[in-house]
């Protein structure tokens, strides 16, 4: 971080023994960058959807796994955390396939029940590329947290829930009062650690599906950085960005850390 920080303050290729101070010339041109902004919505679309969608998905299928009693819940525990054994180079060749516009299974299953004006060039779309490319970050984040979440309810006495039943609570008022307040900091472990991966590695399933592209429409901070770092040889400005990465990430972190704060509940 200080190495970052340091670089910052220099105009230099990062391959040339040459670096020219320029003191703080690279944040003034982070203020007039027009990619920047886009880039941090396109950074916090990430963190909005990956926690909403993450945490309801992981959140059914812990509480589904724990205490529908299914038999096969070992198999299935399996099969959701397959994605995060996999490197997210080979996640985003994979969902390249599945979005191609022409042997893609999308396409092809539309074009087969004669759905053909809703097929398109998902990742060439600017609508359709950065909610394509949430879709696998979501898919491959479930397992993880779901397994973590299930932790938390398999501690949880059953003789909660059987005394809400005798007072006559219903499943879902049993969830409400029970199962969350109780799994609250495996909860709130979760939508940190997921902002944070967020925040700092969306870039990859990015540089890897589009590489920013169409037109800036998927680009966040971290692939905008790859790009002028190692691509333009801009890597004082490259390290600005990274620096920028760094302050947007605490402060919310920060900011999290007080809205999900909550007293410890104890029954």
């Amino acid at each position: 971080m200080l190495g970052g920080l340091y670089y910052s303050f220099f105009d230099w290729s990062g391959t040339s023994s040459v670096k020219e101070f320029i003191g703080f010339d690279n944040y003034k041109q982070l203020l007039r960058d027009s990619v920047i902004p886009k880039a941090i919505l396109n950074d916090y679309f990430f963190v909005f959807v990956k926690v909403l969608g993450i945490m309801i998905l992981s959140l059914f299928f812990a509480v589904a796994l724990t205490q529908l009693r299914i038999k096969e819940a070992p198999f299935y525990r399996i099969v959701f955390f397959f994605p995060n054994i996999m490197s997210v180079v080979v996640i985003g060749i994979l969902w390249q396939f599945i979005y191609d516009p022409n042997i893609g299974i999308i396409n092809s299953f539309l074009n087969a029940i004669g759905l053909e004006q809703w097929a398109k060039p998902w990742l060439g779309d600017m609508t359709w590329a950065l909610p394509s490319i949430a879709i696998p970050a979501i898919w491959a984040g479930i397992g993880l947290f779901m397994l973590l979440l299930m932790g938390g309810i398999t501690n949880i006495s059953k003789s909660l829930y059987e005394a809400a039943e005798i007072d006559g609570a219903s499943e879902w008022q049993q969830f409400w009062k029970i199962t969350v307040p109780l799994i609250w900091p495996q909860i709130k472990t979760s939508i940190i650690y997921i902002v944070i991966t967020s925040l700092n590695g969306s870039f990859v399933l990015v540089q890897v599906m589009t590489g920013g592209g169409p037109g800036n429409a998927t680009e966040v901070l971290g692939s905008y950085l790859y790009q002028r770092a190692f691509e333009d040889y801009k890597f004082g400005y490259g390290a600005a960005i990274g620096v920028l990465i760094l302050v947007i990430s605490l402060l919310t972190v920060i900011v999290l850390q007080f809205i999900l704060k909550k007293e410890k509940v104890e029954y």
